[in-house]
């Protein structure tokens, strides 16, 4: 079990706050990812939130299967229409079941040791030439944020060594800088890969 209960006890507490401040932004990757997609295609949200994601993915005519660790987050999510479900990251599991797979700054939380082995499960519930989308803080080591989440950091190559050794064929990256929930700056990475 990877689970931090910490981290999702400050999901649950500050969920609304969570999804005002993500209502704002434009999700870097999102409209790529959706354009990759056959029609109609089953998708997994790993660690959805509010759901914004998983909606706008519903709108275009995916199917989303929205998973997160906070029960308060899957609220959230279903009070948006969406049909979500509290799972943790070791709950994933299945073959061939994704179209693609939206793991939107969610394993980042994941303990480090415990990293390999959710690709694993990711690479096995996606089919085959399923596209990954995987957003990430860059840096190094692990820790808490200002709030008490967990965070593990990786550079750009570690990033790609993992999903390469996983059997992901790594295709587009697309870097930025930004605050999060704590207010905090941070650089991140999303990277698509081919499954």
């Amino acid at each position: 079990m990877s689970a931090d209960r910490e981290t999702i006890a400050v999901y649950d507490a500050r969920s609304a706050d969570y999804a005002t401040m993500v209502s704002a932004w434009e999700t870097p990757g999102i409209d790529t990812f959706i354009a990759a997609m056959p029609h109609p295609a089953y998708v997994l949200d790993l660690g959805c939130g509010p759901g914004l994601d998983a909606r706008r993915m519903m709108d275009a005519g995916l199917t989303a299967d929205a998973v997160d660790a906070s029960a308060q987050m899957v609220s959230v999510a279903q009070a948006a229409g969406v049909t979500a479900r509290q799972a943790l990251f070791d709950e994933i599991d299945g073959e061939d079941l994704y179209d693609g797979i939206w793991a939107n700054f969610s394993l980042l939380h994941a303990p480090r040791a415990a990293f390999p082995l959710h690709l694993m499960a990711l690479k096995r519930a996606i089919k085959p030439g399923g596209l990954l989308h995987l957003g990430m803080k860059l840096g190094e080591g692990e820790g808490r944020d200002g709030l008490g989440r967990f965070y593990t950091y990786y550079d750009e190559d570690d990033l790609v060594r993992h999903l390469t050794m996983t059997g992901f064929s790594p295709a587009a990256r697309f870097r930025g800088v930004g605050k999060g929930l704590s207010g905090e700056e941070s650089p991140w990475i999303w990277i698509h890969a081919h499954g």
